[in-house]
């Protein structure tokens, strides 16, 4: 019996789920695209708001190495590494949230720069489950947001992957999310 039943409160986040991030992309997450089952399950429950979002970058991003940044040209907007995983059903998608936008601003977060929290409070939203790319940075970042703007979270454990910089980063960043209060499941704990 699923853990956790779905309504119109709740909504589901997913994080930066673009080509860039998964093998073979500029920035590629290791076995970023192994969430994508997952998280179409989830994209099909009914009777949920689901919000999508993305890095979608100006060229020349103050994020870029090339500008003094820590990573490598990604998700510029327009371009194909900035589109959603081909194998992502994007047509249920109700919201995207564009990150990271401006060239002087980088944000890991969908709530940072953005109107996320308005959007959800106006849809009444009181509980996100959080998937996507990747768990120690961009994960991390809007769940630990969402629990800031005062929301109850649920991480989806088997519908994100780790960078993992350093060993261990994404282990890490889950405890740090649950130790800010956020909720573990497994996809195959939710329900519509």
């Amino acid at each position: 019996m699923p853990e956790f039943a779905v309504g119109a409160s709740d909504a589901l986040v997913v994080v930066d789920l673009q080509v860039d991030f998964c093998p073979g992309g500029a920035l590629a997450v290791r076995g970023g695209d192994q969430v994508v089952p997952p998280v179409n399950r989830l994209l099909a429950l009914p009777g949920w708001l689901k919000v999508a979002t993305r890095d979608w970058h100006p060229p020349g991003h103050v994020s870029f190495r090339a500008q003094g940044g820590a990573w490598p040209p990604h998700c510029v907007a327009g371009t194909p590494g900035a589109r959603f995983h081909p194998g992502v059903d994007a047509s249920r998608v109700d919201l995207i949230v564009s990150k990271a936008a401006r060239p002087e601003a980088d944000a890991y977060s969908g709530f940072e720069g953005t109107a996320l929290a308005a959007d959800l409070r106006g849809r009444g939203v009181k509980r996100i489950f959080v998937c996507g790319l990747a768990t120690d940075y961009c994960v991390r970042a809007t769940a630990l947001d969402g629990r800031r703007e005062g929301l109850e979270v649920v991480v989806v454990e088997d519908a994100v992957r780790a960078v993992d910089l350093k060993e261990g980063d994404g282990a890490r960043a889950l405890e740090e999310m649950r130790r800010a209060g956020c909720r573990m499941a497994r996809s195959g704990d939710i329900a519509g």
